[in-house]
């Protein structure tokens, strides 16, 4: 399973959000247990600018063993139309174009997207499986002796 991340995940663990910070670093552990986690350019940025050098953040986001995946056209066009049909039924600019981004890229590289803002991809990215770190439930079944070998080898190597 392919679990691609957003910012607001990654920014509760580095930032150890009291509140948001357990329940997302568990269910990162949790979904690399079961594959995988990616992160697109727009997430890297965001998160990078919580670092105060570019080779920390990259050191960071490596710990936690999440994998750069860049854009490719056709899911930045894809986002575009998605964002202009926003757009024309009347959204904000309070949604820019980079969660957008962040829902194609998710859509097209991952079978899922870990985020705490599941209401704006549910209703944008409607073909997307949105999980919430602190609501949805953890992998099972053949997923759990890749989950307790995961678990096992970062509480050995700590990356958090």
């Amino acid at each position: 399973m392919i679990t691609a991340v957003d910012t607001s995940v990654l920014l509760d663990v580095f930032g150890a959000d009291p509140k948001f910070g357990p329940s997302s670093a568990t269910a990162l552990r949790d979904y690399l247990g079961a594959g995988r986690l990616l992160a697109c350019e727009v997430v890297w940025a965001e998160t990078g600018a919580s670092f105060e050098t570019a080779a920390e953040a990259d050191s960071a986001l490596r710990g936690l063993r999440v994998d750069f995946s860049a854009l490719d056209a056709p899911t930045a066009l894809a986002a575009g139309k998605t964002w202009r049909a926003y757009r024309k039924a009347g959204g904000t600019r309070e949604r820019v174009i980079a969660d957008f981004l962040i829902g194609a890229h998710a859509l097209a590289h991952a079978d899922q997207l870990l985020t705490r803002d599941r209401g704006f991809y549910r209703r944008y990215f409607n073909e997307l499986r949105v999980v919430d770190p602190a609501q949805e439930p953890k992998p099972t079944g053949d997923d759990v002796a890749g989950l307790e070998r995961a678990t096992r080898a970062l509480v050995e190597e700590e990356p958090w």
